[in-house]
Protein backbone atom coordinates (compact mmCIF):
# COMPACT_ATOMS: atom_id res chain seq x y z
CA UNK A 1 0.00 0.00 0.00
CA UNK A 2 2.57 2.42 0.96
CA UNK A 3 5.03 1.20 -2.01
CA UNK A 4 6.77 4.07 -4.33
CA UNK A 5 9.34 3.62 -7.09
CA UNK A 6 12.33 5.28 -7.93
CA UNK A 7 11.46 5.25 -11.71
CA UNK A 8 7.88 3.84 -12.16
CA UNK A 9 6.80 3.90 -15.83
CA UNK A 10 3.93 6.62 -16.61
CA UNK A 11 2.56 8.53 -13.59
CA UNK A 12 3.28 12.27 -12.90
CA UNK A 13 6.49 14.01 -13.36
CA UNK A 14 7.28 15.97 -10.14
CA UNK A 15 7.63 19.47 -8.58
CA UNK A 16 5.13 22.47 -8.63
CA UNK A 17 4.28 23.05 -12.26
CA UNK A 18 3.38 19.27 -12.87
CA UNK A 19 1.05 19.51 -9.55
CA UNK A 20 -0.05 22.73 -11.24
CA UNK A 21 -1.20 20.83 -14.63
CA UNK A 22 -2.34 17.75 -12.56
CA UNK A 23 -5.18 20.10 -11.00
CA UNK A 24 -6.15 21.03 -14.40
CA UNK A 25 -6.06 17.71 -16.09
CA UNK A 26 -8.28 16.11 -13.85
CA UNK A 27 -10.66 18.80 -13.75
CA UNK A 28 -11.01 19.48 -17.31
CA UNK A 29 -9.90 16.36 -18.45
CA UNK A 30 -10.91 13.66 -16.12
CA UNK A 31 -10.82 10.69 -18.65
CA UNK A 32 -7.78 10.99 -20.23
CA UNK A 33 -5.83 12.23 -17.03
CA UNK A 34 -7.05 8.79 -15.12
CA UNK A 35 -6.67 6.82 -18.39
CA UNK A 36 -2.45 8.00 -18.85
CA UNK A 37 -1.40 9.63 -15.42
CA UNK A 38 -1.97 7.20 -12.91
CA UNK A 39 0.86 4.64 -12.80
CA UNK A 40 0.98 1.25 -10.23
CA UNK A 41 3.08 1.99 -7.08
CA UNK A 42 3.64 5.21 -8.24
CA UNK A 43 1.91 7.13 -4.97
CA UNK A 44 4.19 10.18 -4.64
CA UNK A 45 3.10 13.04 -6.77
CA UNK A 46 -0.71 12.03 -5.63
CA UNK A 47 0.39 12.20 -1.86
CA UNK A 48 1.74 15.34 -2.20
CA UNK A 49 -1.40 16.80 -4.48
CA UNK A 50 -3.76 15.59 -1.57
CA UNK A 51 -1.45 17.29 0.82
CA UNK A 52 -1.33 20.47 -1.10
CA UNK A 53 -4.84 20.05 -1.44
CA UNK A 54 -6.10 19.74 2.00
CA UNK A 55 -3.06 22.75 3.13
CA UNK A 56 -5.05 25.26 0.79
CA UNK A 57 -8.18 23.91 2.04
CA UNK A 58 -7.63 24.05 5.68
CA UNK A 59 -5.52 27.27 5.35
CA UNK A 60 -8.63 29.18 3.85
CA UNK A 61 -11.07 27.67 6.49
CA UNK A 62 -8.49 28.95 9.22
CA UNK A 63 -8.33 32.54 7.75
CA UNK A 64 -12.02 32.45 7.32
CA UNK A 65 -13.76 30.60 10.12
CA UNK A 66 -14.02 31.83 13.42
CA UNK A 67 -12.12 29.44 15.89
CA UNK A 68 -11.82 26.81 13.36
CA UNK A 69 -8.51 25.24 14.68
CA UNK A 70 -7.95 25.37 18.33
CA UNK A 71 -5.39 27.67 19.59
CA UNK A 72 -3.06 26.63 22.72
CA UNK A 73 -1.56 29.11 25.40
CA UNK A 74 -2.96 31.95 23.68
CA UNK A 75 -0.27 31.50 20.78
CA UNK A 76 -2.38 31.75 17.79
CA UNK A 77 0.17 31.29 15.00
CA UNK A 78 1.85 28.78 16.42
CA UNK A 79 -1.55 26.67 16.61
CA UNK A 80 -2.49 27.41 13.17
CA UNK A 81 0.71 26.11 11.90
CA UNK A 82 0.41 23.04 14.35
CA UNK A 83 -3.12 22.07 13.19
CA UNK A 84 -2.29 23.00 9.65
CA UNK A 85 0.50 20.42 9.35
CA UNK A 86 -1.52 17.88 11.45
CA UNK A 87 -4.22 18.03 8.97
CA UNK A 88 -1.94 18.02 5.85
CA UNK A 89 1.02 15.77 7.13
CA UNK A 90 -1.31 13.29 9.35
CA UNK A 91 -4.93 13.34 9.09
CA UNK A 92 -5.13 13.22 5.44
CA UNK A 93 -2.45 10.65 4.20
CA UNK A 94 -3.97 8.34 7.26
CA UNK A 95 -7.70 9.28 6.14
CA UNK A 96 -6.91 8.43 2.19
CA UNK A 97 -5.05 5.00 2.83
CA UNK A 98 -7.73 3.71 4.75
CA UNK A 99 -10.63 4.81 2.63
CA UNK A 100 -8.11 3.46 -0.15
CA UNK A 101 -8.28 0.05 1.87
CA UNK A 102 -12.31 0.15 1.70
CA UNK A 103 -12.77 0.77 -1.76
CA UNK A 104 -10.06 -2.13 -2.05
CA UNK A 105 -12.39 -4.35 -0.40
CA UNK A 106 -15.33 -3.01 -1.59
CA UNK A 107 -13.32 -3.79 -5.32
CA UNK A 108 -12.63 -7.27 -4.61
CA UNK A 109 -16.16 -9.19 -5.25
CA UNK A 110 -17.20 -6.86 -8.34
CA UNK A 111 -13.87 -6.21 -10.28
CA UNK A 112 -11.68 -8.64 -10.96
CA UNK A 113 -9.78 -6.47 -13.35
CA UNK A 114 -8.91 -3.91 -11.20
CA UNK A 115 -5.89 -1.61 -10.46
CA UNK A 116 -3.65 -2.13 -7.37
CA UNK A 117 -4.05 -0.30 -4.05
CA UNK A 118 -1.49 2.28 -4.94
CA UNK A 119 -3.86 2.85 -8.15
CA UNK A 120 -7.02 3.49 -5.73
CA UNK A 121 -5.18 5.93 -3.60
CA UNK A 122 -4.08 7.72 -6.72
CA UNK A 123 -7.16 8.30 -7.84
CA UNK A 124 -8.47 9.18 -4.64
CA UNK A 125 -5.73 12.03 -4.15
CA UNK A 126 -6.69 13.41 -7.19
CA UNK A 127 -10.22 13.27 -7.15
CA UNK A 128 -9.83 15.69 -4.48
CA UNK A 129 -9.01 18.51 -6.90
CA UNK A 130 -12.07 20.87 -6.63
CA UNK A 131 -11.39 20.68 -2.69
CA UNK A 132 -9.04 23.47 -2.67
CA UNK A 133 -12.59 25.74 -2.65
CA UNK A 134 -13.60 23.61 -0.11
CA UNK A 135 -12.28 26.22 2.72
CA UNK A 136 -14.41 29.22 1.82
CA UNK A 137 -17.36 29.07 3.71
CA UNK A 138 -20.29 29.33 1.40
CA UNK A 139 -22.27 26.25 1.34
CA UNK A 140 -23.37 26.16 -2.06
CA UNK A 141 -19.66 26.27 -3.13
CA UNK A 142 -18.61 23.52 -0.72
CA UNK A 143 -21.62 21.27 -1.96
CA UNK A 144 -20.43 22.34 -5.85
CA UNK A 145 -16.81 21.06 -4.29
CA UNK A 146 -17.68 17.90 -2.97
CA UNK A 147 -20.15 16.90 -5.86
CA UNK A 148 -17.27 17.68 -8.39
CA UNK A 149 -14.97 15.12 -6.27
CA UNK A 150 -17.41 12.34 -5.93
CA UNK A 151 -17.97 12.72 -9.68
CA UNK A 152 -14.18 12.72 -10.30
CA UNK A 153 -13.65 9.62 -7.98
CA UNK A 154 -16.61 7.73 -10.24
CA UNK A 155 -14.34 8.40 -13.04
CA UNK A 156 -11.46 7.36 -11.45
CA UNK A 157 -12.97 3.77 -10.58
CA UNK A 158 -14.31 3.63 -14.31
CA UNK A 159 -10.96 4.02 -15.73
CA UNK A 160 -8.44 2.39 -13.17
CA UNK A 161 -10.52 -0.27 -12.56
CA UNK A 162 -11.85 -0.58 -15.70
CA UNK A 163 -15.95 -1.24 -14.18
CA UNK A 164 -19.16 0.21 -15.79
CA UNK A 165 -19.91 4.14 -15.08
CA UNK A 166 -23.19 2.34 -13.00
CA UNK A 167 -20.81 -0.24 -11.26
CA UNK A 168 -18.34 2.95 -10.26
CA UNK A 169 -21.46 4.97 -9.03
CA UNK A 170 -22.10 2.21 -6.61
CA UNK A 171 -18.69 1.08 -5.71
CA UNK A 172 -17.59 4.80 -5.19
CA UNK A 173 -20.43 5.58 -3.36
CA UNK A 174 -19.06 5.13 0.34
CA UNK A 175 -15.55 6.31 -0.17
CA UNK A 176 -17.16 9.57 -1.87
CA UNK A 177 -19.10 9.86 1.42
CA UNK A 178 -16.02 9.36 3.22
CA UNK A 179 -14.36 11.91 1.68
CA UNK A 180 -16.44 14.47 0.24
CA UNK A 181 -19.14 14.30 2.59
CA UNK A 182 -17.36 13.82 6.01
CA UNK A 183 -13.78 14.71 5.25
CA UNK A 184 -14.50 17.98 2.84
CA UNK A 185 -17.85 18.68 4.80
CA UNK A 186 -19.88 18.08 1.63
CA UNK A 187 -22.63 16.95 4.23
CA UNK A 188 -23.20 20.02 6.45
CA UNK A 189 -23.06 22.00 3.29
CA UNK A 190 -26.25 20.55 1.62
CA UNK A 191 -27.87 19.77 5.13
CA UNK A 192 -27.64 24.23 4.90
CA UNK A 193 -28.93 24.16 1.56
CA UNK A 194 -31.62 22.31 1.82
CA UNK A 195 -32.70 23.68 5.27
CA UNK A 196 -31.85 20.81 7.31
CA UNK A 197 -31.77 20.94 11.19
Amino acid sequence: MTQWVENPTGGRDRGPVALAQAWVEVLFRPHRFFRAAVAPGDQAPGLVFAGLVVTIEEATRFLLVENAYPVFGGQTELSFIFALALAALFVAPAALHLTAAVQTLLLIPFAPERGGVSETVQLLAYAAAPCVFAGIPIPALRAVCALYGAVLLVIGVHKIHRVSLLRAVVLGAIPAAIIFGFGFRGFPAFETLLGIV
